[in-house]
């Protein structure tokens, strides 16, 4: 957030907002069931959703 002021009465705020940045991807569980083929193998990521970015621009006056 970034706050500027234009002479007395005019006054504007610059937000930005970032989720997700580096989109890096979190693991699932890996297979635990003993006697699979899969055993130990990691096949499914729980991301909670891609990379969010917003802006906004507020003026008084």
């Amino acid at each position: 957030m970034k706050n500027f002021r234009y002479g007395e009465r005019i006054r504007a705020q610059f937000r930005a907002e970032v989720f997700n940045l580096t989109n890096t991807p979190q693991f699932g569980w890996p297979d635990t069931m003993l006697g699979s083929t899969t055993f130990g193998v990691v096949s499914s990521t729980m991301n909670i959703g891609p990379r969010n970015v917003q802006a906004g621009l507020k003026i008084d006056f």
